[in-house]
């Protein structure tokens, strides 16, 4: 089961927009709020496990560069697991995580 709550600001002073992902059996659920819901259970099924819960390795070398102000928090669990994710743009290796997790955040993955 999955069910996670995406709260998302395209700046910090910018309204925040929250929707709600829920799939139970491989497919979105009613409950679901993401315009589309299938694109973005794609991407947490195909990235999910390495995003939410990275494990740990040697120090990564990230591109300095800015990719905007938006932040995203997702909330909530993962197959039975806590999901407790900030989403920035802040650098090149967030902006990779940005793009692979795009429907869940609002756009498309790479």
């Amino acid at each position: 089961m999955i069910d996670l709550t995406i709260r998302i600001r395209e700046d910090p002073d910018a309204p925040e927009h929250v929707f709600r992902l829920v799939a139970t059996d491989g497919a979105p659920a009613a409950e679901t709020t993401l315009p589309r819901p299938g694109d973005a259970l794609a991407a947490v099924e195909r990235f999910g496990e390495d995003i939410f819960f990275p494990k740990p390795g040697p120090p990564r070398l990230c591109t300095q560069q800015y990719g905007g102000p938006q932040i995203a928090v997702v909330t909530g669990t993962f197959h039975g697991r806590p999901v407790n994710s900030t989403f920035t743009r802040t650098d090149g290796c967030e902006i990779a995580r940005w793009k692979a997790m795009g429907p869940l955040l609002g756009g498309t993955a790479t």
